[in-house]
């Protein structure tokens, strides 16, 4: 990736994306490729958002949430706002992140005793059987 633009092409193999995903983050200005034409020119900087698009989506952030972030990159405070607000929504997220956790450690737990329970049953039923 050093060349300074990248096709369409090109950013779908390097970052295992779509050319449709390219155009849906470009729809929601999410990324601004250079046009020529039907032809799009990603820059470094359409490369950086979208691996901060993609890390972002990947920690179940929204993408309204994701634009508001890449939209402090270039408020001049270097980055602290940027830094800042990433770090509060990604607390918030891993929060819920380890409550799902938690809730499906309990949902397996459960299914795992209700299927040793069942197990159990059937036994006893086969055995009932056999005789």
């Amino acid at each position: 990736m050093a060349e300074e633009f990248l096709t369409i092409r090109q950013m779908c193999d390097a970052f295992d994306v779509t050319p449709r995903t390219l155009r849906f983050y470009e729809q929601k200005e999410l990324l601004f490729p250079r046009r020529e034409g039907q032809k799009r020119w990603f820059t470094r900087r359409d490369r950086a958002r979208l691996k901060l698009i993609l890390r972002g989506k990947r920690f179940g952030f929204s993408l309204e949430e994701i634009r508001q972030l890449l939209d402090l990159y270039d408020l001049g405070d270097s980055q602290y706002t940027q830094i800042s607000r990433a770090h509060e929504i990604g607390s918030e997220r891993l929060t819920a992140m380890k409550k799902q956790r938690d809730e499906l450690d309990a949902a397996i737990s459960e299914l795992s005793e209700q299927l040793r329970w069942g197990e159990k049953m059937l036994n006893q039923l086969q055995s009932r059987q056999i005789v």
